[in-house]
This record gives C-alpha cells, structure tokens and sequence, in this order.
C-alpha cells in the first residue's frame, strides 16, 4: 500500500516535514511515528546530503552509499532530479547491503523486500526513495500519515529538511541515540544514527520499539 499520499493543499495538521532521503536514518523515521508528516518535492536538490546518501556498517566501519544523479540545473527542484545509471550503482549497493547485513539476525526476514529495489531501474530519484520509505514503513510497522508538500513553505512546527544532514552534528532535543545490536558491535563501538536498515536488519521486530525509546519531548 503505498502510505505516503498526493499533494496536500494545506499544512494544516501538518507539524513535522522532512525532506526526501535514501534509506533514511533512525532520527528521521523517529519522525514519522509522529503520525502526520509532510515530505518535501518542491525544494531545490542540494548536494551532499542524505537525499542520495545513506550510511551503513560494513566489517570495515561505516560507509556511505549514494545515489548518482544526473547533471543538475541550477535550483532543480528535488522532484525532478533523475538518477545517473552510466555506473552500475544498484550492483555495488547491493553487493555492499548484502556483505554487511548478509549474516545479520533479520536480514534473511527483508531481502525479498528490498533488494529488487536494486534491479529496477526508476527514472527520478524522489519516486525510488518514495517506493522505498513506502516499503520500509510497513516493514517496520509505522502507520503513518505522509503527505507530499504542495509548494515551498515554513509553516511547520518542527522543520527537519536541512537538519537531519550527514554534515551537521546531531543537536535534536526530539531524539535521544538508542543502543542496540550491531552486526560488528565485537569490532566497533556502538555507531549511532545510521540508516533504519541497520537497525532493521539487527533488531527485527524489535525496531519500533527502539524508535519509540529514541522519540522524546513529545513527539509520538
């Protein structure tokens, strides 16, 4: 079933908005327990962020994955960047998924799920990372109300689309970092705020739970 909705003609009910992300990190799906989220499509696509980045535990640390995306245009808006395939970008993220989460405890329980992600090829970056937040809500039991942003405003209570961004330190008084098993936790301490699949992969069902633990301040 596909959660996240049509544009919305108004904020209203609204509080939280986020931008667009490639499997997001456990901050941003904290946010989506909150029930009401809007997802941005109308701002302009920045670089370097977690629109076409993740960042997962390998046997040799942690790692980020992007997304290729063609040349843009100044001021492209987000909607309508489309995704580079000249690399075979699906075949080492997969190969790479596969490696770190191979042996996980749940990964076995996902695969079928989310590796055919990585055999289709979908034209806009907005619509994969649309098809797959889509998929990981339901495998991590989120009922949330996700609409998509009908123009560029600031009318949200809480707005998360430059804060949750792989080169600003983690300041956010609605989260709190949650231990949990890491697939290379005898090799490494605890790495914290990785994407969700790393925390699906090693949790399992237990995920929701964890991501209620990490919601404070109000924001379920």
């Amino acid at each position: 079933m596909d959660v996240v909705t049509q544009a919305m003609e108004t904020t209203k009910n609204y509080r939280i908005i986020l931008s667009t992300a490639y499997l997001p990190n456990v901050q941003y799906f904290t946010k989506l327990l909150h029930g009401t989220v809007a997802l941005e499509q109308h701002e302009n696509y920045l670089k370097q962020t977690y629109r076409n980045r993740c960042e997962i535990l390998t046997a040799n640390g942690v790692m980020s994955l992007s997304i290729p995306v063609k040349h843009c245009a100044p001021k492209i808006k987000i909607r309508d960047v489309r995704i580079d395939y000249t690399d075979d970008w699906q075949k080492i993220h997969r190969r790479t998924i596969i490696s770190a989460y191979g042996s996980s405890p749940f990964f076995e329980y996902y695969a079928d799920d989310l590796l055919p992600f990585y055999e289709k090829k979908e034209e806009f970056l907005f619509d994969f990372n649309r098809n797959l937040l889509n998929t990981l809500l339901e495998l991590t039991s989120i009922r949330a109300d996700i609409c998509l942003s009908g123009s560029y405003t600031h009318d949200y209570d809480r707005d998360y689309r430059t804060s949750i961004n792989p080169k600003t330190k983690l300041n956010d008084p609605c989260f709190t970092v949650v231990p949990y098993y890491q697939v290379f936790g005898s090799k490494f301490a605890f790495q914290p705020n990785l994407s969700i699949l790393d925390l699906l992969c090693s949790e399992g069902n237990n995920t929701y739970s964890i991501l209620k633990q990490s919601t404070v301040n109000g924001e379920r």
